[in-house]
């Protein structure tokens, strides 16, 4: 059975997704981490990673301010 029949096979059975659960489980973790990461440096009590934050968000053009 070729890829095309099986792909037609495993849509007719409704087995397929449009997104692998893997996919859609990376994606997720790299959003959370990502967030994670940008909020956690951003709301730090220490000037020093606050500011280098600052200046990476202006350096990205990211709004800050």
């Amino acid at each position: 059975m070729n890829t095309e029949q099986n792909t037609k096979s495993l849509l007719d059975q409704g087995q397929a997704s449009a997104f692998p659960s893997a996919t859609v489980f990376a994606v997720s973790a790299a959003l959370l981490i990502g967030t994670l990461i940008i909020s956690g440096v951003g709301l730090a009590g220490s000037e020093v990673i606050h500011n280098a934050a600052h200046d990476l968000r202006h350096a990205l053009a990211f709004p800050c301010h």
